[in-house]
Parts: structure tokens; sequence; C-alpha cells
């Protein structure tokens, strides 16, 4: 405690100097987080939510222009997009000179510049076993010589930083050489990834049991307090060199206003973010209501209110909210357990009961009652706005009780003389539901519940907190589990990892290895964009039907209601922290 103490009154001595030119600590903006975050140390944490926060702190060597769509990788921290050769395996990135840390007691009062070693060390960050990233599988066997550094940690106890590989080559100070084993056409999508955000070595070795809280990056913002679960707060880096707002307007009409809202000015502009943990719908809604929330992502349950015939309520256009919206690339998903020994396996009875409960539960219902009609049916792994997305793809496992009961009296699941079916070795048994505590997870307990109802399947749900679920998923410990993923890039390849059995433990909560499923994957994460690249996503996709680990859920729209004092916005498929790009009227 007595540290912790002195490390913010130092921060305090920090914050009295003033701050990057353009921001202005008077214009505070005030967001919300659905789910709790995690922390803040890239290589620990995987959740949307603290890699929004990575996002803001932490600087990748690239990273995406605000308006252009589709999504198009822009230089970050490099002066200019890599040298490419050796037919896309070697990659050559120069760093901006002068671009600095934000203070902190670690570096004793001097400015410390991010040098290419910071990059080469971050990056070999995910690959040491103690750390057990999350997000090892985005660089995991694809840097000459790192799996080899990793497998040698693995046998002494401690990971080498120091060894020299010739896959991540600091040519000079300002000068890093990537070479990957084999051609991976979505590399450069990785390295606009936050999860590959520069890190100081020295901040990292001082901070080391606890790095969650002491995040200390390049970017525009800066850790002031974090109360777990609760509020964030960031504030502008003093150090941050800044940039000027200059972005050429795309197809939309909406980019004409920002543009001449925004074009010429500093940034950034806002001196203070304050982030909220806001849990209930209803809490997030009263509050923008209120004024106490400066950018809302929209509670779909409250869209017979605020979006009646699908447009913004007269009531919120008169007091000048406006609204950005797309359909988020992502897909939600309830994923089995596969080594569970109930529903997990490959045999075709536990295939026949994961799919009666899949084909009992209704996409339809969800969105309609759930959702309110912010939302699409998922058809594929592989959503809209991502490379590989098919849009006349069609799952072939259709929303059919009846059928779903036929499935399970043709696999021995016969009904006992409660009503309830039994295993085909007519033992009874009971599939575990895991949920979160909040108002929405009740009402998808309630849809889940005459699911399992229409299939005379005993159900039990298990609550707890997100935090605690994802941990137990991560051992393959919960039968069933409901969870959403966005794309950290926009290509297929992202999402199908999701299933890839090397991946187990990590992105990989299903738990599921198939041959013919990580076959299948290897061949496509090899390839180009081209129709014989998506023709294997097809057929992965229809491995996942065969076999059937997760029940596909929705595409979510991402509609974010935006005060009128709040210039600049637009939501971006892939940027999470638009902070940067935007403005805001000071607060009297």
């Amino acid at each position: 405690m007595l540290f912790r103490t002195s490390f913010l009154a130092t921060i305090a001595m920090f914050l009295a100097t003033p701050v990057a030119a353009a921001a202005d600590p008077n214009k505070v903006l005030r967001w919300e987080f659905q789910t709790a975050e995690t922390g803040f140390d890239p290589a620990l944490v995987s959740d949307n939510y603290s890699n929004t926060v990575i996002e803001g702190i932490l600087e990748p060597l690239l990273t995406y222009d605000y308006l252009a769509r589709p999504a198009k990788l822009v230089p970050l921290t490099v002066a200019a997009m890599p040298e490419v050769s050796e037919g896309g395996k070697t990659f050559v990135f120069k760093l901006k000179k002068g671009i600095h840390f934000s203070p902190d007691p670690v570096f004793k009062g001097k400015k410390r510049e991010l040098v290419a070693e910071d990059y080469a060390y971050s990056i070999k960050r995910l690959m040491d076993p103690k750390l057990r990233a999350q997000m090892r599988f985005i660089v995991d066997n694809k840097i000459v010589g790192l799996n080899e550094l990793a497998v040698q940690a693995e046998k002494t106890g401690k990971f080498d930083y120091d060894a020299k590989i010739p896959g991540l080559e600091v040519v000079d100070r300002h000068t890093l050489r990537i070479r990957l084993i084999q051609p991976d056409y979505n590399f450069l999508y990785i390295l606009a990834m936050p999860t590959v955000g520069a890190v100081a070595r020295e901040v990292i070795e001082h901070y080391h049991e606890d790095t969650q809280a002491h995040p200390v990056g390049t970017g525009p913002y800066m850790l002031k307090q974090w109360v777990r679960g609760s509020k964030i707060v960031l504030v502008a880096n003093p150090e941050y060199r800044g940039l000027v707002w200059d972005f050429k307007p795309g197809d939309d009409p909406e980019d004409k206003a920002i543009v001449a809202a925004m074009k010429g000015k500093k940034m950034p502009t806002i001196g203070t973010m304050e982030i909220y943990v806001m849990e209930e719908e209803q809490s997030r809604w009263l509050a923008f209501q209120r004024g106490e929330l400066d950018v809302l992502r929209f509670p779909g349950t409250f869209a017979p209110i605020a979006l009646p015939g699908d447009k913004l309520a007269p009531d919120l256009v008169k007091k000048g909210i406006t609204m950005s919206r797309i359909i988020e690339p992502e897909i939600t998903y309830t994923a089995f357990n596969m080594q569970d020994p109930i529903i997990g396996g490959l045999e075709k009875e536990k295939v026949a009961l994961r799919r009666a409960l899949t084909m009992a539960y209704s996409n339809a219902d969800e969105i309609r009652i759930i959702r309110k009609n912010q939302a699409i049916e998922a058809q594929s792994p592989i959503p809209q706005g991502v490379v590989g997305h098919n849009p006349k793809y069609r799952s072939s496992i259709p929303n059919d009780p009846q059928l779903a009961n036929s499935l399970l009296d043709k696999f021995g699941y016969k009904k006992g003389k409660d009503g309830y079916r039994n295993l085909p070795s007519g033992k009874p048994f009971t599939i575990k539901l895991t949920t979160e505590t909040n108002a929405v997870s009740r009402e998808f307990d309630e849809l889940w519940k005459k699911a399992f109802e229409s299939v005379a399947i005993r159900m039990e749900v298990d609550k707890g907190k997100f935090s605690d679920h994802y941990r137990a998923a991560k051992q393959c410990q919960l039968q069933m589990w409901g969870q959403a993923w966005i794309a950290d890039y926009p290509d297929g390849e992202n999402f199908m990892q999701l299933l890839y059995g090397p991946n187990v433990g990590a992105s990989n909560n299903a738990c599921y290895k198939s041959p013919a499923f990580d076959k299948l994957y290897e061949q496509a994460r090899s390839m180009p964009n081209s129709p014989e690249r998506d023709r294997l996503f097809e057929q992965m996709s229809r491995q996942i039907e065969a076999d059937t680990p997760w029940r596909l859920g929705v595409s979510r729209y991402r509609t974010q209601l935006v005060q009128p004092q709040v210039k600049g916005y637009k939501k971006h498929p892939m940027i999470r922290a638009e902070w940067l790009y935007i403005d805001i009227e000071p607060r009297r």
C-alpha cells in the first residue's frame, strides 16, 4: 500500500505539468463499458473492454484510417508502411524518431524514447510460457526462431528476452526487421492490434507483480485511476506527439459533416476520459438520458422507445442527439465444451445432443425479444464486413424443436418417468448453462429454459462473474457458455481460429479438436484472399455444423448514441478507442 500511495503521488506531480498542446483538461468525455475490464497488460488479456483501454495507451506499429471503409491500414509509429520482400515473408519497419513513453516513476524523470527493441520485446512476451498469453496464437508458429525460444524457456524455466533470433532483428535503434516462417497475408493486421502495442521492458520488470495496473505507453492517454470493475480514468499523455486531423471523406454522406467540423484540429483535444462499468442496460440508458454519458452503445431493450420505425425518436433529435450505426464485425455463440463427458466428444450420439440443443434454441426469438430487432442472425462464423464473408451462405442447422426431438429419440435419449430424457445408457443427466448475473443474462436464461423444455432435457443455470467464467473456460471447465467475438482484424481467419485445435486454452473456448477442421484452417491461413480461400472457409463452416461445437447466434447492430457536444464521432469497425479522433465542447 505504501508503494501504491507513493506511485500515485508521483503521477499527480506529472499531471500538474501541462498536457499535450492540444488536449484541454476541461474537456471530459464520459464513456461506458457493458462488462468489467480484466486489466491492461496486453500480454495477459484478450477481452474487448480491456483492449479498448490498452488501445488508448499503448501503440502498435500500424493503425486504421478513421474514415476509410472498408477498413484501411495506415502507419502509426512508423514513418511509412513497411518494406515487404521475399514474397511476403520479410517486413522492415522504420520507426519515427522522437516518440516518447508517458511519464512514469520508472524513468526517474527522464524522457524514454520508443525504439525498435520495444516492439521485439513486446512480441516476445506473447510466447513466454510463464505468462500464458491468451493471444499467443497471433504470433505462434509464425516468426522465425520465436517458437524455438519458447521451447527453450519451457526446458530452462526462463525466457531469454536478450536472445537474438532471425525473425525479430533490431537492425538499428529505429529499424525492426520481422521474418516469417511462411507468408502470412494477415500479418500486417496483427501488427495493428493493441495486443502488440509497445511496452517498455523496464516498466514490465519493475511492476512485474501487477503489470495489469501499470500500462505505460506512447499513445494519447495514460492511466490516472482504476477502480476495478467500476471506473477507469485516463488523462492526456504530456509526451504524446499529437496529430493534425486530416482524413478524406468516403461515400457516406455523414463524412462531409465530420470533415467540416474536424479538419485541421490538433489532436487529441480531450484531456480526460472517464469510463464507467455499467452492466445493467437500464442504468446505462438512464445515465445517458441524464447527460452523464456522452456516447452510449445503445441498449437494444429500449429500441421501441428510442428507435421507433428504426429511426431516432423525435424527442432525441430535438435534444441534438445523433447516432452512428454499423453491423458489428462480430458473432455471438454458445460454446459446448467438447471435452465434457456428457456434452462433448465426436461420437454420433454426442453430436446429436449438441445439434438438438442448437435446433431447439430460437435465434429469431432472441432477436425479437431480447435484441429488439437490433441484430441479424449469423449464418456462418464469418460476419459481414470481414474478408471471407459469403452473404449467400446459409447454415444447415434449422431452428426446429420437432426435428430436434426426433434426433434425440433416434440416438437413444429416451424419456424417463419424470418426462425428462436420460442418456443412452439410461442414466439421468443435467446440462449446466453458465451465465452472468445481469438482467439481460436472465432473459437469455428464460429463452434457454424454453429450448431445453422443448426437448425434455434438464437444465441447471450457473450464475457468476464474467471474469471467473472466462478463466474457467480457458481450462475447459464449463459445459455451455455464451460469448461474443469481435474482429481483431477484418479477415475470416480471425474467426476460424476460435476453433483451431492448438488454440485450446487460449481463444478456443469450445475446446474443440478436429483434424479435418485444423487441416482446412492451416491451408486457408497460408493463402491470400481468393475464391479458393473462400471455398476453404465454406468447408470449415460446414465442418463446424457437422460437429456442432457451437450454437451460432447473431451479429449485433452497433448503434452509438452521441450527445450534441461530441464532435466528429463515427463508429469504426476496427478501432475501439475513437477518442483520439473526436472532440467535445468543454463542460461549464
